[in-house]
Protein backbone atom coordinates (compact mmCIF):
# COMPACT_ATOMS: atom_id res chain seq x y z
CA UNK A 1 0.00 0.00 0.00
CA UNK A 2 2.83 2.39 0.80
CA UNK A 3 4.31 1.84 -2.67
CA UNK A 4 0.90 2.59 -4.21
CA UNK A 5 0.80 5.85 -2.28
CA UNK A 6 4.22 6.87 -3.60
CA UNK A 7 3.23 5.91 -7.14
CA UNK A 8 -0.05 7.82 -6.83
CA UNK A 9 1.84 10.89 -5.63
CA UNK A 10 4.24 10.74 -8.60
CA UNK A 11 1.31 10.47 -11.01
CA UNK A 12 -0.48 13.35 -9.25
CA UNK A 13 2.69 15.47 -9.38
CA UNK A 14 3.19 14.89 -13.11
CA UNK A 15 -0.49 15.63 -13.71
CA UNK A 16 -0.13 18.89 -11.74
CA UNK A 17 2.84 19.88 -13.90
CA UNK A 18 0.86 19.24 -17.06
CA UNK A 19 -2.10 21.23 -15.73
CA UNK A 20 0.31 24.12 -15.11
CA UNK A 21 1.66 23.93 -18.64
CA UNK A 22 -1.84 23.53 -20.06
CA UNK A 23 -2.72 26.88 -18.50
CA UNK A 24 0.12 28.46 -20.47
CA UNK A 25 -0.89 26.58 -23.61
CA UNK A 26 -4.57 27.59 -23.57
CA UNK A 27 -3.94 31.28 -22.94
CA UNK A 28 -1.05 31.49 -25.43
CA UNK A 29 -3.24 29.92 -28.12
CA UNK A 30 -6.10 32.24 -27.14
CA UNK A 31 -3.91 35.26 -27.87
CA UNK A 32 -2.62 33.85 -31.15
CA UNK A 33 0.90 33.04 -29.96
CA UNK A 34 2.68 30.16 -31.66
CA UNK A 35 3.05 27.10 -29.40
CA UNK A 36 5.35 24.59 -31.07
CA UNK A 37 5.77 21.91 -28.37
CA UNK A 38 3.90 20.52 -25.37
CA UNK A 39 5.82 17.68 -23.69
CA UNK A 40 5.72 15.63 -20.51
CA UNK A 41 9.31 15.12 -19.36
CA UNK A 42 12.68 16.20 -20.72
CA UNK A 43 15.49 14.65 -22.72
CA UNK A 44 15.06 12.16 -25.54
CA UNK A 45 11.72 12.08 -27.32
CA UNK A 46 9.92 8.73 -26.73
CA UNK A 47 6.58 9.32 -28.40
CA UNK A 48 4.80 12.27 -29.96
CA UNK A 49 2.13 13.37 -32.38
CA UNK A 50 1.40 16.68 -34.05
CA UNK A 51 -1.94 18.41 -33.93
CA UNK A 52 -2.17 21.66 -35.80
CA UNK A 53 1.13 23.44 -35.33
CA UNK A 54 1.90 21.90 -31.91
CA UNK A 55 3.80 18.68 -31.22
CA UNK A 56 2.53 16.81 -28.17
CA UNK A 57 4.44 13.94 -26.57
CA UNK A 58 6.47 12.24 -23.86
CA UNK A 59 10.21 12.46 -23.22
CA UNK A 60 12.53 10.11 -21.38
CA UNK A 61 13.08 11.98 -18.09
CA UNK A 62 9.77 12.33 -16.18
CA UNK A 63 10.92 15.35 -14.18
CA UNK A 64 8.22 17.78 -15.19
CA UNK A 65 7.14 19.13 -18.53
CA UNK A 66 7.12 22.22 -20.69
CA UNK A 67 5.12 24.25 -23.18
CA UNK A 68 7.31 25.97 -25.80
CA UNK A 69 5.93 29.35 -26.79
CA UNK A 70 7.90 30.80 -29.69
CA UNK A 71 9.51 34.21 -29.54
CA UNK A 72 10.12 34.51 -25.80
CA UNK A 73 13.04 36.92 -26.48
CA UNK A 74 13.87 39.34 -29.35
CA UNK A 75 16.67 36.99 -30.47
CA UNK A 76 14.28 34.10 -31.16
CA UNK A 77 13.74 33.58 -34.87
CA UNK A 78 10.14 33.44 -36.04
CA UNK A 79 8.91 32.07 -39.35
CA UNK A 80 8.47 34.68 -42.04
CA UNK A 81 5.13 36.40 -41.68
CA UNK A 82 4.59 35.19 -38.08
CA UNK A 83 6.69 37.77 -36.29
CA UNK A 84 3.53 39.21 -34.72
CA UNK A 85 2.78 35.87 -33.05
CA UNK A 86 5.92 35.98 -30.93
CA UNK A 87 5.42 36.10 -27.15
CA UNK A 88 7.77 39.08 -27.02
CA UNK A 89 5.58 41.03 -29.44
CA UNK A 90 2.42 40.67 -27.32
CA UNK A 91 1.12 43.39 -25.03
CA UNK A 92 2.19 43.32 -21.40
CA UNK A 93 -1.37 42.47 -20.33
CA UNK A 94 -1.40 39.37 -22.56
CA UNK A 95 2.06 38.37 -21.33
CA UNK A 96 0.90 38.61 -17.71
CA UNK A 97 -2.17 36.49 -18.39
CA UNK A 98 -0.16 33.78 -20.18
CA UNK A 99 2.55 33.76 -17.50
CA UNK A 100 0.09 33.76 -14.62
CA UNK A 101 -2.10 31.04 -16.14
CA UNK A 102 0.20 28.30 -14.85
CA UNK A 103 -0.16 29.36 -11.23
CA UNK A 104 -3.88 29.96 -11.70
CA UNK A 105 -4.17 26.36 -12.94
CA UNK A 106 -2.49 25.15 -9.73
CA UNK A 107 -4.95 27.11 -7.60
CA UNK A 108 -7.89 25.81 -9.66
CA UNK A 109 -6.67 22.23 -9.35
CA UNK A 110 -6.14 22.64 -5.60
CA UNK A 111 -9.67 24.01 -5.21
CA UNK A 112 -11.19 21.16 -7.25
CA UNK A 113 -9.33 18.54 -5.22
CA UNK A 114 -10.57 20.04 -1.95
CA UNK A 115 -14.07 20.37 -3.42
CA UNK A 116 -14.01 16.64 -4.23
CA UNK A 117 -13.42 15.88 -0.54
CA UNK A 118 -16.50 17.81 0.59
CA UNK A 119 -18.76 16.86 -2.32
CA UNK A 120 -17.82 13.30 -3.34
CA UNK A 121 -15.38 11.57 -1.00
CA UNK A 122 -16.71 12.88 2.28
CA UNK A 123 -14.95 13.81 5.50
CA UNK A 124 -14.94 12.48 9.06
CA UNK A 125 -17.12 14.52 11.37
CA UNK A 126 -19.52 14.25 14.31
CA UNK A 127 -23.01 13.35 13.08
CA UNK A 128 -26.38 14.23 14.69
CA UNK A 129 -27.11 10.49 15.13
CA UNK A 130 -27.35 9.45 18.79
CA UNK A 131 -25.17 6.49 19.78
CA UNK A 132 -25.73 6.68 23.54
CA UNK A 133 -28.01 8.45 26.03
CA UNK A 134 -26.47 9.11 29.44
CA UNK A 135 -28.46 7.80 32.44
CA UNK A 136 -30.33 10.42 34.51
CA UNK A 137 -29.55 13.08 31.91
CA UNK A 138 -31.77 15.75 30.38
CA UNK A 139 -31.87 13.68 27.20
CA UNK A 140 -33.12 10.58 29.01
CA UNK A 141 -35.80 12.59 30.79
CA UNK A 142 -36.92 14.10 27.49
CA UNK A 143 -37.20 10.68 25.85
CA UNK A 144 -34.19 10.62 23.54
CA UNK A 145 -33.09 7.11 22.53
CA UNK A 146 -30.03 5.61 20.79
CA UNK A 147 -30.60 5.59 17.03
CA UNK A 148 -32.47 8.90 17.01
CA UNK A 149 -31.30 11.42 14.44
CA UNK A 150 -31.60 15.07 15.50
CA UNK A 151 -33.13 17.07 12.65
CA UNK A 152 -33.69 20.52 14.20
CA UNK A 153 -32.69 22.46 17.30
CA UNK A 154 -35.18 25.17 18.23
CA UNK A 155 -36.63 24.97 14.71
CA UNK A 156 -33.19 25.53 13.13
CA UNK A 157 -32.31 22.72 10.74
CA UNK A 158 -29.22 20.74 11.74
CA UNK A 159 -26.61 20.94 9.01
CA UNK A 160 -23.34 20.80 10.93
CA UNK A 161 -23.68 19.12 14.31
CA UNK A 162 -20.30 20.44 15.49
CA UNK A 163 -21.67 23.97 15.13
CA UNK A 164 -25.35 23.33 15.80
CA UNK A 165 -24.70 21.49 19.06
CA UNK A 166 -23.14 24.66 20.50
CA UNK A 167 -26.66 26.01 20.91
CA UNK A 168 -27.14 23.51 23.73
CA UNK A 169 -24.17 24.90 25.65
CA UNK A 170 -25.44 28.45 25.09
CA UNK A 171 -28.99 27.67 26.25
CA UNK A 172 -28.31 28.42 29.94
CA UNK A 173 -30.73 25.63 30.84
CA UNK A 174 -33.82 27.07 29.16
CA UNK A 175 -36.26 24.69 27.50
CA UNK A 176 -35.22 23.70 24.00
CA UNK A 177 -37.25 22.01 21.27
CA UNK A 178 -35.77 19.20 19.19
CA UNK A 179 -37.16 17.42 16.15
CA UNK A 180 -35.83 13.88 15.86
CA UNK A 181 -36.29 11.03 13.43
CA UNK A 182 -36.82 7.60 15.01
CA UNK A 183 -37.22 4.95 12.37
CA UNK A 184 -40.06 6.24 10.19
CA UNK A 185 -41.39 8.55 12.92
CA UNK A 186 -40.76 12.28 13.28
CA UNK A 187 -40.97 13.29 16.94
CA UNK A 188 -40.81 16.58 18.82
CA UNK A 189 -38.96 16.44 22.16
CA UNK A 190 -38.39 19.18 24.71
CA UNK A 191 -35.43 19.27 27.10
CA UNK A 192 -33.61 21.57 29.50
CA UNK A 193 -29.86 21.12 29.25
CA UNK A 194 -28.19 20.37 32.61
CA UNK A 195 -25.17 22.25 33.95
CA UNK A 196 -22.28 19.88 34.69
CA UNK A 197 -19.96 21.41 37.26
CA UNK A 198 -16.97 19.23 36.29
CA UNK A 199 -17.21 20.30 32.65
CA UNK A 200 -18.32 23.87 33.37
CA UNK A 201 -20.99 23.74 30.66
CA UNK A 202 -24.58 22.84 29.85
CA UNK A 203 -25.07 19.41 28.25
CA UNK A 204 -27.98 17.42 26.86
CA UNK A 205 -26.49 14.05 27.79
CA UNK A 206 -26.12 12.36 24.41
CA UNK A 207 -23.12 10.88 22.62
CA UNK A 208 -23.40 11.13 18.86
CA UNK A 209 -21.75 9.04 16.18
CA UNK A 210 -18.67 9.90 14.14
CA UNK A 211 -19.00 9.17 10.44
CA UNK A 212 -18.53 10.36 6.88
CA UNK A 213 -20.42 13.44 5.75
CA UNK A 214 -20.83 14.80 2.23
CA UNK A 215 -22.06 18.30 1.52
CA UNK A 216 -24.29 19.60 -1.25
CA UNK A 217 -22.99 21.57 -4.23
CA UNK A 218 -23.32 25.04 -2.71
CA UNK A 219 -22.02 24.06 0.74
CA UNK A 220 -19.14 22.12 -0.82
CA UNK A 221 -18.20 25.16 -2.91
CA UNK A 222 -18.26 27.40 0.16
CA UNK A 223 -16.26 24.97 2.28
CA UNK A 224 -13.72 24.34 -0.50
CA UNK A 225 -13.30 28.10 -1.00
CA UNK A 226 -12.68 28.62 2.72
CA UNK A 227 -10.23 25.70 2.90
CA UNK A 228 -8.39 26.86 -0.23
CA UNK A 229 -8.07 30.36 1.20
CA UNK A 230 -6.80 28.95 4.52
CA UNK A 231 -4.17 26.85 2.71
CA UNK A 232 -3.19 29.88 0.63
CA UNK A 233 -2.64 31.97 3.78
CA UNK A 234 -0.52 29.21 5.31
CA UNK A 235 1.49 28.90 2.09
CA UNK A 236 2.15 32.65 2.11
CA UNK A 237 3.39 32.39 5.70
CA UNK A 238 5.61 29.47 4.70
CA UNK A 239 7.13 31.48 1.86
CA UNK A 240 7.91 34.39 4.21
CA UNK A 241 9.55 32.07 6.73
CA UNK A 242 11.37 29.99 4.10
CA UNK A 243 14.74 31.81 4.51
CA UNK A 244 14.72 31.08 8.25
CA UNK A 245 14.03 27.39 7.65
CA UNK A 246 17.00 26.85 5.34
CA UNK A 247 19.62 26.92 8.18
CA UNK A 248 17.38 24.53 10.15
CA UNK A 249 17.28 22.21 7.14
CA UNK A 250 21.07 22.10 6.97
CA UNK A 251 21.25 21.25 10.68
CA UNK A 252 18.62 18.53 10.32
CA UNK A 253 20.39 17.13 7.25
CA UNK A 254 24.02 17.15 8.30
CA UNK A 255 23.96 17.41 12.11
CA UNK A 256 21.43 14.67 12.88
CA UNK A 257 18.69 16.90 14.31
CA UNK A 258 15.14 15.60 14.10
CA UNK A 259 13.23 16.75 11.03
CA UNK A 260 10.51 19.29 11.64
CA UNK A 261 7.22 18.01 10.12
CA UNK A 262 6.32 21.66 9.46
CA UNK A 263 9.69 22.43 7.89
CA UNK A 264 10.91 22.24 4.32
CA UNK A 265 10.26 19.03 2.43
CA UNK A 266 11.21 18.00 -1.09
CA UNK A 267 9.46 15.91 -3.70
CA UNK A 268 10.95 12.68 -2.34
CA UNK A 269 9.86 13.56 1.19
CA UNK A 270 6.34 14.45 0.05
CA UNK A 271 6.16 11.14 -1.84
CA UNK A 272 7.24 9.20 1.25
CA UNK A 273 4.68 11.00 3.42
CA UNK A 274 2.00 10.20 0.84
CA UNK A 275 3.06 6.56 0.93
CA UNK A 276 2.90 6.60 4.73
CA UNK A 277 -0.62 8.03 4.63
CA UNK A 278 -1.94 5.56 2.05
CA UNK A 279 -0.30 2.61 3.83
CA UNK A 280 -1.37 3.59 7.35
CA UNK A 281 -3.48 1.06 9.24
CA UNK A 282 -4.46 3.73 11.77
CA UNK A 283 -6.61 5.55 9.22
CA UNK A 284 -9.81 4.38 7.59
CA UNK A 285 -9.84 4.07 3.81
CA UNK A 286 -11.83 7.28 3.47
CA UNK A 287 -9.40 9.13 5.74
CA UNK A 288 -6.39 7.88 3.78
CA UNK A 289 -7.83 9.10 0.50
CA UNK A 290 -8.93 12.40 2.04
CA UNK A 291 -5.48 13.06 3.54
CA UNK A 292 -3.69 12.10 0.31
CA UNK A 293 -5.85 14.46 -1.74
CA UNK A 294 -5.27 17.23 0.80
CA UNK A 295 -1.49 16.74 0.48
CA UNK A 296 -1.67 17.05 -3.31
CA UNK A 297 -3.97 20.08 -3.07
CA UNK A 298 -1.64 21.78 -0.58
CA UNK A 299 1.32 21.10 -2.85
CA UNK A 300 -0.46 22.67 -5.82
CA UNK A 301 -1.36 25.80 -3.88
CA UNK A 302 2.17 26.20 -2.54
CA UNK A 303 3.77 25.63 -5.95
CA UNK A 304 1.33 28.07 -7.52
CA UNK A 305 2.37 30.76 -5.05
CA UNK A 306 6.08 29.91 -5.23
CA UNK A 307 5.99 30.22 -9.01
CA UNK A 308 4.69 33.78 -8.66
CA UNK A 309 7.78 34.96 -6.78
CA UNK A 310 9.38 37.79 -8.81
CA UNK A 311 12.52 35.81 -9.52
CA UNK A 312 13.80 34.61 -12.87
CA UNK A 313 13.51 31.90 -14.18
CA UNK A 314 10.13 31.55 -12.40
CA UNK A 315 7.00 32.78 -14.14
CA UNK A 316 6.79 35.49 -11.50
CA UNK A 317 10.16 36.79 -12.64
CA UNK A 318 8.95 37.09 -16.23
CA UNK A 319 5.80 38.78 -14.94
CA UNK A 320 7.96 41.28 -13.05
CA UNK A 321 9.78 42.05 -16.31
CA UNK A 322 6.44 42.63 -18.10
CA UNK A 323 5.31 44.96 -15.29
CA UNK A 324 8.63 46.81 -15.44
CA UNK A 325 8.10 47.25 -19.20
CA UNK A 326 4.75 48.92 -18.55
CA UNK A 327 6.22 51.13 -15.84
CA UNK A 328 8.96 52.27 -18.23
CA UNK A 329 6.33 52.90 -20.90
CA UNK A 330 4.31 55.00 -18.44
CA UNK A 331 7.35 57.13 -17.63
CA UNK A 332 7.98 57.57 -21.36
CA UNK A 333 4.39 58.76 -21.92
CA UNK A 334 4.69 61.22 -19.05
CA UNK A 335 7.88 62.57 -20.64
CA UNK A 336 6.19 62.50 -24.07
CA UNK A 337 8.78 60.13 -25.45
CA UNK A 338 8.38 57.00 -27.60
CA UNK A 339 7.72 53.72 -25.85
CA UNK A 340 11.09 52.11 -25.04
CA UNK A 341 11.96 48.68 -26.35
CA UNK A 342 10.94 45.81 -24.09
CA UNK A 343 13.41 44.42 -21.59
CA UNK A 344 15.35 41.49 -23.02
CA UNK A 345 15.44 38.77 -20.36
CA UNK A 346 18.71 37.53 -21.87
CA UNK A 347 20.33 40.62 -20.34
CA UNK A 348 19.26 39.30 -16.94
CA UNK A 349 20.89 35.90 -17.47
CA UNK A 350 23.41 36.35 -14.59
CA UNK A 351 20.52 36.93 -12.17
CA UNK A 352 18.61 34.00 -13.62
CA UNK A 353 21.63 31.71 -13.23
CA UNK A 354 22.22 32.86 -9.64
CA UNK A 355 18.62 32.06 -8.69
CA UNK A 356 18.84 28.75 -10.55
CA UNK A 357 21.99 27.75 -8.65
CA UNK A 358 20.39 28.62 -5.28
CA UNK A 359 17.28 26.61 -6.13
CA UNK A 360 19.40 23.70 -7.38
CA UNK A 361 21.44 23.63 -4.15
CA UNK A 362 18.25 23.76 -2.06
CA UNK A 363 16.78 20.92 -4.14
CA UNK A 364 19.86 18.75 -3.60
CA UNK A 365 19.91 19.41 0.15
CA UNK A 366 16.20 18.56 0.35
CA UNK A 367 16.84 15.36 -1.57
CA UNK A 368 19.64 14.34 0.82
CA UNK A 369 17.51 15.26 3.85
CA UNK A 370 14.54 13.28 2.57
CA UNK A 371 16.75 10.24 1.99
CA UNK A 372 18.85 10.14 5.15
CA UNK A 373 16.58 11.90 7.65
CA UNK A 374 13.02 11.65 6.28
CA UNK A 375 9.95 13.32 7.73
CA UNK A 376 7.41 10.99 9.32
CA UNK A 377 3.84 11.76 10.37
CA UNK A 378 3.89 8.89 12.85
CA UNK A 379 0.75 7.30 11.41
Amino acid sequence: MEFLGILAFVVALLFSVMVHEFGHYLTARKFGMRVSEFFLGFGKRIWSFTRGETEFGIKAIPAGGYCRIEGMTPQDQMAEGEEGRAFFAASSAKKLIVLGAGSFAHFALGFLLIFSIFFAIGYQTVLPDIAKVSPQSAAESAGFKPGDRILTVDQDEVDNWVQDSKKIGESKGREMTFTVKRGEQILTLKANAQYIEEEKRYVLGVVTKVGVKRDGLIQSTQNASSATWALTRESVKSLFTLPTKVPELFQQTFMGEERDPNGLVGVVGAARVSGEVVGSENLAGNQRLQTFILIVASLNIFVGLFNLLPLLPLDGGHMAVAIADEFRALLARIRKKPRPAGIDVNVLTPITMAVFVVLAILTVVLLVADLINPISLGL
